[in-house]
């Protein structure tokens, strides 16, 4: 499959350079669901990072839990922990290759979708940056535009040729990134390095560019999102989610099997978050690689519960449950920020500080509700047939005011 097979108008379609925003009736139901149910994962993935005031153990976690905390933990790290990175990278794929797609099919030339994808992609670094330089030094979204640069070079590629690279992309995460990955997660926690003496916000000011930008660097040298962007490419051409009653055999097995892996390769570090095992610091890199590795099948194998699950609920259409988490899924860029808008300044140390001292039970259950926020937001702005402020800023800056 060359870029011109793309091109479902024919050769006589007129190019278009811009694409018309996809419409509630044109988008598929069930990558907004599993978008939708991705940022509750990302919420609770990344709200230990807003806490203060209490030392780390040995693994990075803090000290001195609760019962009830370190069951809120084993939880987290059994089902979340590691899962969110990856379905973004599967769902970040499978909406470029939508994207390319319909600027194929409007008669665009390969290298014309890979300029305007581009464009996009360092508007995300951007957006990124600014992101973790002023709120959240854990930001993903620079990451991910700067993988998206090094994916520009697949969209065009055969299908055959795409299982190839997967293959050989995932034999070097397998061999060169997860290993190296689990390497620097051992033992950390918290935020950033910040010096005593220094303003906590100062320090946010320093660190956050400077460990996004490490991030992005050390993210494209080891590849580690690249199989999972390529998955979700393959997923787009599949019709997996666009599509999922015709594939409902697949996505079970998919689904149940991603299961299987996620509880068997998230189980050692989960059970050091319960304190029910105290490895050495070996065997501690061990877990963490190996939940690493069985994050990236089981983020596929959620997206694939998700799509199951849109097939259930489809006589409901954008109604009710189904229809909410569709809201937020289709402002999945506004809402993830405004996680960040949120949590940060309540809960961290340049902030209001009500993260001081707070257990993860706590944590969890503010994350949460964080996110019931956005839902309700993302609803608003549904009902109000209204899209996502910041999804509306980044199509303007991808092409341009008068074809936003």
């Amino acid at each position: 499959m060359t870029a011109t097979s793309y091109t479902a108008a024919g050769p006589s379609a007129p190019p278009t350079q811009t694409p018309t925003p996809i419409t509630k009736a044109e988008r598929s139901l069930a990558p907004d669901i599993a978008r939708g149910g991705m940022l509750l994962f990302i919420a609770l993935a990344n709200i230990p990072t807003h806490l203060w005031g209490r030392d780390f153990d040995a693994y990075g976690h803090i000290a001195g839990l609760s019962g009830a905390d370190h069951i809120g933990l084993f939880l987290e790290q059994l089902i979340v922990a590691e899962r969110s990175r990856p379905m973004f990278a599967v769902l970040y794929g499978f909406g470029m290759a939508v994207m390319a797609s319909r600027m194929f099919a409007r008669g665009l030339e390969a290298k014309d979708v890979r300029k305007v994808l581009r464009r996009r992609s360092w508007w995300l670094v951007a957006f990124g940056l600014i992101h973790a330089t002023f709120l959240f030094f854990g930001d993903i979204l620079a990451l991910y535009g700067a993988t998206g640069l090094v994916a520009l070079f697949f969209l065009h590629l055969s299908t055959p040729a795409l299982k190839r690279w997967l293959l050989w992309s995932s034999v070097y995460s397998l061999v060169i990134g997860v290993p190296v990955m689990s390497f620097f997660y051992v033992g950390t926690g918290g935020g950033p390095p910040i010096p005593d003496d220094w303003h906590p916000y100062l320090g946010q000011l320093a660190f956050g560019p400077l460990g996004s930008i490490s991030a992005m660097v050390a993210m494209v040298l080891l590849g580690s999102f690249i199989p999972l962007i390529l998955a979700g490419i393959l997923l787009q051409r599949s019709g997996w989610l666009d599509h999922p009653e015709e594939h409902l055999g697949r996505l079970k097995r998919v689904f149940l099997s991603g299961m299987a892996v996620n509880v068997a390769s998230s189980m050692p570090v989960a059970l050091i978050g319960l304190g029910a095992w105290e490895p050495s610091k070996g065997m501690h890199q061990f877990a963490i690689a190996l939940t690493l590795l069985g994050g990236m099948y089981a983020g596929i194998g959620y997206i694939c519960g998700f799509a199951l699950l849109a097939h259930r609920l489809r006589g409901h259409g954008r109604r009710g449950v189904p229809g909410a988490l569709a809201a937020v899924g289709e402002r999945s860029l506004t809402c993830y920020l405004l996680q960040s808008i949120i949590m940060a300044p309540l809960l961290t140390a340049w902030g209001f500080g009500l993260g001081e001292d707070m257990g993860y039970l706590a944590a969890y259950g503010f994350a949460f509700g964080t996110w019931l926020v956005t839902v309700a937001v993302a609803v608003a702005l549904d009902k109000a047939g209204k899209r996502g402020p910041f999804e509306v800023l980044l199509r303007r800056l991808t092409y341009g005011p008068k074809r936003a």
